[in-house]
Parts: structure tokens; sequence; C-alpha cells
């Protein structure tokens, strides 16, 4: 096995190593999928969003998205930071039938509100089968998404920078553990280099905390007190959504930015394997999988759900291309839904671990996006688009707790990548210059006058 070259079909590695490089994309998610609950049960007071709920349905969101995408696009769905600001300010409502409400019957409101976002998805996939892709990409060329790809992955590095100070050496370990096995590695220790630095890291951990040593905090750097008390089996705390107007226009505006997100993630899966995804399933079809997954999940007492940078990154780390593998870390997460103790013993893990990781799977982000700018031959002589791509950077990069605007009595909150994505779009529309045609080998072929 040349493992150079991209496994598309994970299965003639045999099921055991199938199985372990399904954990491997686990491990990835793990972290910012549990911490969405996390930080939501900070802004409900303890009333908040269910950890159990979420891994049930980022495992089966995942399922969804995959069938609904004919099982060809091998993406993982974890919970949506995106909507954040919208759980916060529906948390703090305090006027109409809100008024002498307790956090915890706050809660369902906030979902029925994702449950509207998420089927806003379809309308853009109705209008996308409609139209035809071509004439939706030729609104989306690579210098706007290249660029958005770029600030995907750079609007995560604060958080792994954030992570990795905890501790840094268990940090650097772990990064420089991805390292030696991505480029020294044989076999199959070479598809495993984010598994293996999860493994060894944590090891280190242990040592480590065994020793006396702690985070730069001054806290402990394992804690088993969660783990103790944790039974080994317990069915998930799920709850039926509620809708109200107020938290529909809260929540619902907010697909304008996971929708633009998801179209960046679809650009950067495609560049990282090599395949057109956007045309075959379909962007229409990508579309109706993260949005019903996001409406399924929300009715039931969960998070919105979209598609994952990080898996994206162990996809280009790895180079196994198999959807199949990110359909095992799926399952995984089912079953974790349903063993409290197992899924606060993957909690332990140290935030300088995942933000060693991080490093490098963020930075492989930027980096597709870099690769899908170049090989579109996207050129930047030209001040249009340095225009374009420089306003996407900026906006990406510098809009970093998002834009807030209100409308009637409600604030809403727009991401920086949503601001970038859009921003982008219309720059591309208004700014003259040859239109861009979807599978045109030359896509930028400027005319003699140029700009």
């Amino acid at each position: 096995m040349n493992t150079n070259e991209p496994i598309k079909d994970a299965s003639k590695l045999g099921t055991t190593k199938m199985l372990i490089l399904g954990l491997q994309h686990l491990f990835a998610m793990f972290g910012a999928t549990i911490l969405v609950p996390i930080l939501v049960n900070n802004y409900f007071e303890g009333e908040g969003l269910s950890i159990q709920v979420t891994l049930f349905f980022a495992g089966l969101g995942t399922l969804f998205f995959h069938f609904c995408s004919k099982l060809k696009v091998p993406a993982f769905l974890g919970s949506s930071f995106a909507f954040l600001g919208g759980f916060h300010t529906v948390a703090n409502l305090n006027t109409g039938i809100f008024k002498n409400m307790t956090m915890g019957e706050k809660l369902p409101y906030a979902c029925g509100g994702i449950v509207v976002a998420g089927l806003l998805y379809l309308i853009l996939a109705v209008v996308i089968k409609m139209v035809g892709i071509k004439k939706v990409m030729k609104y989306l060329p690579p210098v706007v998404t290249g660029p958005i790809i770029i600030c995907i992955g750079l609007s995560l590095a604060p958080s792994a920078i954030s992570n990795a100070s905890t501790n840094w050496p268990l940090a650097i370990i772990a990064l420089a553990v991805v390292i030696i096995f991505n480029i020294w590695g044989k076999g199959m220790f070479k598809i495993l280099p984010i598994l293996m630095g999860v493994l060894i890291s944590y090891g280190c951990a242990i040592i480590f905390n065994a020793l006396g040593m702690t985070n730069a905090d001054g806290s402990a750097i394992l804690d088993f007190e969660a783990v103790k008390s944790a039974a080994w089996l317990g069915f998930p705390d799920f709850f039926i959504c509620k809708f109200n107007i107020s938290a529909i226009l809260v929540m619902a505006p907010i697909a304008i930015a996971t929708m633009m997100e998801h179209i960046g993630d679809m650009s950067a899966i495609s560049a990282t394997v090599g395949e057109d995804f956007v045309t075959n399933p379909g962007l229409h079809r990508t579309l109706v999988g993260d949005g019903l997954a996001t409406s399924i999940s929300a009715f039931f007492g969960g998070p919105a759900n979209t598609t994952y940078g990080e898996n994206t990154g162990v996809l280009e780390l790895s180079k196994v291309h198999d959807p199949k593998v990110i359909r095992i870390a799926a399952c995984y997460a089912i079953v974790l839904s349903f063993i409290p103790k197992m899924a606060d013993i993957i909690g332990t893990m140290p935030s300088a671990i995942v933000g060693g990781i991080s490093f490098m799977l963020y930075g492989m982000i930027s980096a597709i996006g870099i690769r899908n700018v170049v090989e579109n031959h996207v050129d930047f002589t030209h001040s249009r688009n340095l225009i374009i791509a420089a306003v996407i950077l900026v906006s990406g990069l510098g809009f970093s707790d998002g834009l807030t605007f209100t409308v009637g009595n409600t604030d809403i909150t727009l991401t920086s990548l949503a601001i970038a994505a859009i921003a982008g779009i219309i720059l591309n529309a208004i700014i003259p210059g040859r239109d861009y045609e979807y599978g045109d080998p030359e896509p930028y072929r400027f005319d003699k006058e140029g700009i």
C-alpha cells in the first residue's frame, strides 16, 4: 500500500483498521461538539443542552447527511457554534411569554427557532435545483470560496492557541507526535497521526499528573471526578421543542451564516479529496442533509449541526477519503450518547492536547483554501481579484465577535464567516470583469483591458 496516495476504499484496509480510523474522526470532533452544550448550559444556568443528546444527534445527523448526499461526501456533522449568540439572547428574553419562565422553560423555544433555521436550507436547495448549479456557482467562484476556506481555518486559530496555552508541554508533544507519524510513519501508523497524537500525549498527561504537575493556571491536568459519578448506561434526555415568533426571529436569521459556511465547507471537502461534491451529489442535496439534520436535532432538544472543518483536516492528514470511515465515527457518537461514563472519560482529555492537534488541523484547512485558489488559476495581478479576496480575509478575521443589529426588538448576529461570504458574493457580483463559468478549465481569462 502506497500511503502517499489517497485511499478511496477503506475496506481494503480491513475491518479492524477501519474501526480505528473511525476513532480518529471521533476524537477530532469530540471536543468542539461537546463544548457547545457546555457553553449553552452556562447561558441557561445549568438547564441547557444535554451532552448525551448532542452526541446522539451529531451521530444521527451525520448518518442522515450521508444518506441525503448519496453516501458520497466524507463529512461529519457536529455542533454549530454559530447559534451560541442566539441561545444567549433567548436565555435573556424577559418580556411577553418569557417574562416569568425558568431557564429550562426557555430552552425549547430556542430549539424551535433552530428547527425553522434548518428548514431555510431547503429553500436554498430548491433554488439551486431549479436554476442549476452553474448559475448559482457564478456567484461563488474560487476567488470567493478560496479566501472563505482560508478564513474558516484561520478563524479557528485563536481557539487552538487558547487551548494549547493551558499546558504548552502537552500541546507541543501532541503536535510533534502528529508531525512525526504523518511524515515518518509507516503503513497504518501513517494514516493515524491524529489518533497517535491523542493517545501518546494523553499517556504523557497521565504521567505528568502522577508527578504532581499542573496546568498553567494551577489546575489539575486530569480530573476524573465526573467520571466516578457518571453512570455506565443512561438514556439521552430528549425533549420536544416549542415555537414562538420572538425566538424564531432570533434563531432563524442565523441560517444565513450557516448556509454560507456550508458552501465553504463543501468547497473545502471537495478540494481536499479531489472530487466535485458541489456538482455530484450536488449542493442541493448536501444542503438538504445539513438543514434537516439540524431541524431534527433541535426538534428533540439538540443543537444545530454543521459540517466540521476538524474532520476535513483529518481527511487531509490521513489521506483516507472513504465516507464509510466517517459513518463509523457517527456510530461511535451514537453509542457514546448512551454511555455517560465513557463520554466523560473522553471528556477528561486535556484542552492542551486538543490545542496541539488543532495547530495542524486548522492550518490544514487554510492550506486547502490556498490550494483551491492556486489550482483554479486565480490571477491576483488583477485588482478585481485582489479587492474581493482582501475584503473577504479582513471581514472573516476582523469581525471576531460578528456583527449585531436589531430587527424590531430582536438582536441578530452575523458571524464573521457569514459577513465575509456575503461581502465576497456582493463584490464578485458588482465589480466589472469577466463572469466566472463553473467548470471552465480557465475560469479567469480576462479580456485585453482587464481590471
